[in-house]
C-alpha cells in the first residue's frame, strides 16, 4: 500500500469523524517529514564522506530511517489527549521523522552529533544522553531532537526530526530488548529484565574495550 492510501485509510479507520480533506492535509504533512528525513540523511552521508577523506575511516557504519505510521501518530495523539490536526501534530510530536545512526565507536557518536548540530541551518531543540546516563533497564543511546530546513517549490520550512546515535553493540542490544520485552505472558519478567540489564553492561564493556584498542592503535 502506498503512503497516500495508508494515510487516508488509517485516519478514517481510527477516527470516522475526520473527513478526507483532513487526510489530504495529513498526507502533505507526512510528505514534509519524509523530506526532513532525506535532508538529514544527506547531511550525515556528506559528513561521513568528508570524515573518511580526512581521517581514512568512516565514523558511521549505517543509517536507518523510518517515518512514523499514521495509525501510530493518531494513537499517540489520542493517548496524550492532544487535538488531532496538523498544527497540533507538528507542535506535540517530535519523533515522526526518525533517523538512527550506527557508529563504530562511542566517541564517533559525539563527533557525528557535534558535526551535525554545528551546521548553521540545524536547530538543536533537545538532547538526551542515555550513554552517560543510561536508562534503568540498561538502554544507551544519544537522542537529538533537531529542526532541519526543507525546500519546497514555494517555501522553506523547518521540520522536526529525531536522531538517535548508537554503537553497533548498543543497537544490537536495543533491538533484541524491544523484541523480547513485547512478548506476551512472560512467566518471569523480572528475571528476564535483570538478565537483559546484565547484557547491556556487557555491551558497555565491549564498547569501552574496543574504544581503548582503537585509541592505542591510533597512537602508534
Amino acid at each position: 500500500m502506498n503512503i497516500e492510501n495508508e494515510t487516508k485509510e488509517s485516519i478514517l479507520q481510527c477516527d470516522p469523524e475526520i473527513m478526507l480533506d483532513k487526510a489530504e492535509s495529513f498526507l502533505n504533512l507526512m510528505m514534509r517529514y519524509k523530506c526532513a528525513i532525506m535532508e538529514v540523511e544527506t547531511k550525515l552521508n556528506v559528513l561521513n564522506s568528508e570524515f573518511s577523506l580526512n581521517h581514512n575511516r568512516n565514523p558511521i557504519e549505517s543509517i536507518k530511517t523510518r517515518l512514523k505510521k499514521p495509525a501510530s501518530i493518531i494513537e499517540k495523539m489520542n493517548r496524550r489527549g492532544f487535538e488531532l490536526n496538523v498544527e497540533s501534530i507538528e507542535e506535540n510530536l517530535f519523533d515522526i521523522a526518525g533517523i538512527r545512526v550506527i557508529c563504530s565507536f562511542v566517541d564517533d557518536i559525539y563527533t557525528v552529533a557535534n558535526l551535525l548540530i554545528n551546521q548553521d541551518d540545524i536547530k538543536l531543540i533537545r538532547m538526551k544522553d542515555y550513554i552517560k546516563n543510561p536508562k534503568e533497564n540498561g538502554y544507551r543511546s544519544l537522542h537529538l531532537i533537531i529542526e532541519v530546513p526543507i525546500f519546497l517549490s514555494n517555501e522553506k520550512k523547518y521540520m522536526k526530526a529525531e536522531v538517535q546515535l548508537r554503537t553497533i553493540a548498543m543497537d544490537f542490544w536495543a533491538s533484541l530488548d524491544h523484541k523480547l520485552r513485547y512478548k506476551q505472558d512472560l512467566e518471569n519478567p523480572e528475571d528476564i529484565a535483570g538478565r537483559l540489564k546484565e547484557c547491556a553492561e556487557l555491551c558497555t564493556d565491549l564498547d569501552n574495550r574496543m574504544q581503548d584498542i582503537r585509541d592505542e592503535i591510533d597512537k602508534k
